[in-house]
């Protein structure tokens, strides 16, 4: 279940995340809940590494008809 928190950090802090959120396409919310999970050494159950773009496009190749040797043909031709 998630909660809301308030936080109060200088101007200039809250400036610095807005600018690395969207540099990595990461909410606020997910960068500092990534952070808080490396305190513990335990990761949060849904961090992700992947950008939200990333994330929306897994699993979609599943069920199509490209082969992996279709694949490395392609990276190979390249």
């Amino acid at each position: 279940m998630q909660k809301k928190l308030t936080l109060r950090l200088e101007e200039d802090l809250i400036q610095r995340v807005k600018r690395c959120s969207g540099k990595t396409g990461k909410a606020i919310s997910q960068i500092v809940a990534a952070y808080f999970s490396l305190l513990d050494g335990k990761p949060s159950a849904k961090s992700s590494d992947l950008t939200p773009v990333a994330e929306s496009l897994k699993g979609v190749i599943n069920g199509s008809r490209v082969k992996k040797e279709d694949y490395k043909r392609h990276l190979e031709e390249k």
